[in-house]
């Protein structure tokens, strides 16, 4: 007898995040365009290592200025030391030192929503916790392979305790 295979998250840990500039290409999207975000990676991977300022190997997938709609927008990027000799193509936004929960996603990226939902509507409403007001990110390793789904894949969710 087949079972479908429940989805299982693993538990996160709790981290302060620090201060950060993460500058990368960005756009708007919605829950029905997210499907396009892998496009907006396609298009930023032969810049990384090539933007002004960049600290480290990581890449970030950062979604902030949410619209109350259900519309936020998506930078894929990297870190960077300084916004003086950022060109006007790039978007930036600066992560504030923050308390999180960070999930490790694991498997391939077309299971991301999977984590995602878990997380949202399985893990937040039972934890205690309530989403902070501040971006969502997710955060990948110097050796993260998109298309093997080796290395490490982290989403970093900005929390505070519930009233």
């Amino acid at each position: 007898m087949d079972q479908l295979k429940k989805f299982e998250l693993s538990a996160p840990r709790f981290a302060k995040g620090q201060f950060q500039l993460i500058a990368g290409l960005g756009g708007r999207f919605t829950e029905e365009s997210v499907d396009r975000i892998p496009l907006l990676w396609e298009k930023f991977i032969p810049e990384i290592g090539k933007v002004p300022s960049q600290i480290g190997d990581e890449t970030y997938g950062v979604c902030c200025n949410p619209d109350g709609e259900g519309g936020f927008e998506y930078i894929a990027g990297v870190a960077i030391s300084k916004l003086d000799d950022l060109p006007e193509r790039y978007r930036w936004i600066e992560l504030q030192e923050q308390s999180y929960a960070v999930f490790e996603h694991h498997g391939a990226l077309d299971t991301l929503g999977q984590t995602f939902q878990a997380i949202w509507k399985d893990w937040l409403p039972n934890s205690g916790y309530q989403a902070a007001d501040a971006p969502e990110f997710e955060r990948y390793s110097a050796d993260f392979n998109a298309d093997t789904g080796t290395g490490l894949l982290e989403i970093w969710l900005p929390i505070k305790k519930s009233a």
